[in-house]
């Protein structure tokens, strides 16, 4: 059987996304980040984006300029503290800021890739985190119901991948990707380095490339990618 190529151009790999889509952003700051994909996002001037990733960047980075192109509502997310212009746009109401314990913005994201309405936990209970939430009462424990999140696209980094989309992830960066690979409804691969088909070990493959849609070629990093530089 020959595997379909799904290597293609950002251009491509974003075309038919349309205004108040939901977008899943891998990274945790700047490890796995795909930079050149929120750029290209940027470009495409979507608007009442719903954005979930672990943090909003640094001010000129990343999520920072889908912010600044007023092109997000809504951001889920579990810190925006490093970025001043998010910690403004919330206090003034311009976006909508959901926050979520690190661990439980990981288990919703995982119960949308595994098909699970939610899950149920007791962290964050009695907290703001959980205001307004639905609970239930299991074995005399009480438990708030947390929903899973899915996306209409996810948007992720990796240090190397194959036409495929089998893709390796290096350190860090691993994050968040493998988890919004599996939970959204299309996924757009910005790899450093695209290799041949079998290139790539068997151990080597973080995320199958039956859950890729579309891989791009990265040409030289950019300044955003700084820290990550090998």
């Amino acid at each position: 059987m020959r595997l379909a190529d799904k290597s293609t151009t950002m251009q491509e790999a974003l075309s038919g996304l349309g205004d108040g889509a939901t977008v899943m952003v891998g990274g945790f700051g700047v490890p796995g980040t795909p930079f050149t994909l929120i750029r290209d996002l940027v470009r495409l001037g979507l608007r009442n984006l719903t954005v979930i990733k672990n943090d909003a960047n640094e001010t000129g980075m990343g999520i920072d300029h889908l912010l600044a192109s007023g092109q997000v509502t809504r951001l889920i997310t579990t810190h925006i503290g490093l970025n001043p212009r998010a910690i403004e746009m919330m206090n003034s109401g311009a976006i909508e800021v959901e926050f979520n314990a690190q661990g439980i913005l990981a288990e919703r994201i995982r119960a949308g890739g595994a098909g699970l309405g939610g899950i149920l936990t007791d962290i964050g209970e009695e907290t703001e985190l959980t205001a307004g939430k639905p609970r239930i009462e299991i074995a005399g424990k009480r438990l708030v119901v947390e929903t899973a999140l899915r996306a209409d696209v996810a948007l992720i980094h990796a240090e190397r991948a194959d036409p495929f989309g089998n893709l390796r992830y290096v350190a860090t960066a691993r994050n968040f990707n493998p988890l919004m690979a599996m939970a959204a409804d299309r996924v757009i691969a910005e790899a450093e380095r695209i290799v041949p088909l079998g290139d790539l070990a068997g151990d080597d493959v973080h995320t199958p490339g039956p859950f890729v849609d579309h891989v791009v070629a990265l040409g030289p990093l950019s300044e955003e990618y700084a820290v990550v530089r090998r």
